[in-house]
């Protein structure tokens, strides 16, 4: 493999392990696999989820596929990777294609399509899958990979929103506050920003304490 594919294989695998955390508890025929990468024996897991693989169980295809990309367990070999990922996320495991996006965006193991990892990106929010919504409503905001579409941004926004991503309550908020996709609603931006602040968005009370001084100009402001 190349130095700069090598590296930029890395990279995306540690963006993947990020994403999806170690590899996924089975609760099947993988599950020898699963307990073999629980003890460490990552060559034995590997055998052991290709089996499972094979018999078309996508939770084994999907660690399969994590632990040859990042090479555990023998040799990384981000083709065979990619291939056995494909095959879970065709089989509608949203972690899988959330991924399989993600390889899209950067061009590691397939041809970079922007066009392609939306497409991924979509069937896995469709799913409630928090990253995929976040990715898909970046793509329309940013018309990459797909038309500029700030309803359809907004929409996304907001879904990831409601399952609690903190980035995407600030920006859901202020696309209410200046009506980006959407009727402008200062109430539903104070309610997002108020949101966003509890979890810790310093920037997101600020522009709470602003919009209630908006909404109540006499009233006085309390923490919330």
């Amino acid at each position: 493999m190349a130095p700069c594919l090598d590296a930029r294989l890395k990279r995306v695998a540690m963006i993947m392990m990020v994403a999806a955390g170690a590899v996924a508890a089975p609760a099947g025929a993988a599950n020898a696999g699963w307990s073999a990468y629980q003890r460490g024996d990552h060559a034995a897991a590997r055998a052991l989820y290709e089996a499972a693989a094979r018999d078309g169980d996508r939770l084994a295809q999907y660690n399969l596929a994590m632990m040859q990309i990042r090479g555990e367990g023998g040799n990384a070999d981000a083709d065979t990777g990619v291939l056995w990922l494909r095959k879970a996320a065709d089989a509608g495991m949203a972690q899988a294609q959330y991924n399989l996006g993600l390889l899209y965006e950067s061009g590691v193991g397939v041809a970079r399509s922007l066009a392609a990892a939306t497409a991924w990106w979509e069937k896995a929010a469709l799913q409630g899958h928090t990253d995929a919504q976040v990715q898909l409503a970046t793509q329309y905001f940013l018309g990459r990979g797909a038309p500029k579409d700030w309803r359809l941004a907004a929409r996304w926004y907001e879904a990831a929103a409601e399952s609690g991503d903190v980035g995407a309550q600030y920006i859901i908020a202020s696309f209410y506050e200046h009506g980006d996709g959407v009727e402008p609603d200062l109430k539903k931006a104070l309610d997002w920003y108020v949101l966003a602040a509890r979890q810790g968005d310093v920037g997101a009370a600020a522009q709470a304490k602003d919009i209630a001084r908006r909404l109540l100009p006499d009233a006085p402001v309390r923490p919330r």
